[in-house]
């Protein structure tokens, strides 16, 4: 690897708000690299749109990385077969959506670079051009293997819990009548498993606590309200515990999110997508981070989609990619 700390960024949808958030990060300081693995000229005619004044060198994957100057950007060039319209989407152009993220994937995983960022993409429009694609997550987990858990994390303590937020998932994008049919002991198992290390190891908490939330209303309510807390989700747990886990449920989802329940606990498990993740969003969004655990690679990302309705306006707000980039850095080199 290089001696000093370089994020690869993909900047995502070429009509998106992608390219936009790559070229205002630019103009932040950062006491790391960063480069953007995208079209060069696309990049550069969307500066010149927004009248952002960059500054577009190569970059050499061979060559010592230095820290970022703000008003720069590294690039690594790749082909856009038809040239981007913000807001249009263009399935001729799915294909070079695919290749940056892959080049990026093979380079951190090579060593090359230290970590990736992404902005987001816009699946539809992939698999209008004929090109399997369930998601950043599944992608990058087909490369490199792992067993993949979505969090997301707002990194700025809370003055109430003296915590940070942190939300996995145990399922992620199911419709809701498909839920249950996962929740299962194997699955809770593999995603705590994943959780507690990589919070031990990827955020350097020695014992971390972690909330679980019960999959029905009042955790089932003695099995009132659902069996699948009492006959699933808490031997489960106290299996765990066993194997010196610390952690805290089944808990009622709608009480584990107070300051009380939050003190002191370094994540919390919601069961599903939109158990957990409203929670985080509305305590910070635009500061929340989506980190891929269980990887051999460091992968964060943003907390919004493509927003193609502002695309090439320059209204776009960069704080979630400033936010997931130093985050990806911090994960990567605990000196940052």
């Amino acid at each position: 690897m290089q001696n000093n700390t370089c994020i690869a960024i993909t900047p995502g949808e070429p009509a998106g708000i992608g390219p936009e958030l790559t070229l205002k990060l630019a103009n932040h300081p950062l006491n790391f690299e960063i480069v953007a693995i995208a079209n060069l000229k696309m990049l550069c005619e969307q500066a010149n749109k927004l009248g952002l004044a960059i500054n577009f060198t190569s970059f050499d994957t061979d060559s010592e990385s230095n820290s970022h100057t703000a008003g720069t950007l590294k690039v690594i060039d790749v082909d856009l077969p038809e040239p981007a319209i913000p807001g249009q989407l263009n399935k001729n152009n799915a294909a070079y959506v695919i290749d940056t993220l892959d080049i990026a994937i093979e380079l951190v995983a090579n060593n090359k670079l230290s970590a990736l960022t992404t902005a987001p993409v816009q699946k539809s429009i992939i698999n209008d051009a004929g090109i399997p694609f369930s998601g950043h997550t599944e992608h990058i987990a087909d490369k490199t293997g792992g067993h993949p858990v979505m969090l997301l994390a707002n990194e700025t303590l809370d003055k109430h819990t003296s915590s940070y937020l942190r939300v996995a998932l145990v399922t992620t994008h199911l419709p809701i009548s498909k839920v249950t049919e996962h929740i299962t002991a194997e699955r809770i198992t593999k995603v705590l498993e994943v959780l507690h290390q990589d919070l031990t190891k990827r955020f350097n908490i020695a014992s971390p606590c972690i909330a679980v939330c019960g999959l029905n209303p009042h955790a089932g309510e003695g099995g009132h309200l659902g069996k699948e807390d009492i006959e699933i989700i808490a031997p489960t747990l106290d299996s765990l515990r066993q194997q010196g886990m610390n952690l805290d449920g089944p808990l009622p989802a709608d009480t584990a999110f107070t300051q009380q329940k939050l003190s002191g606990k370094d994540a919390v498990l919601a069961m599903y997508h939109d158990q957990g993740l409203p929670v985080i969003k509305h305590q910070g969004f635009g500061e929340v981070i989506n980190v891929t655990l269980g990887l051999p690679i460091i992968r964060t990302s943003v907390d919004h989609g493509t927003a193609l309705d502002i695309a090439g306006q320059g209204i776009a707000n960069e704080s979630s990619l400033l936010a997931a980039v130093n985050l990806a850095a911090k994960l990567s080199n605990k000196s940052l």
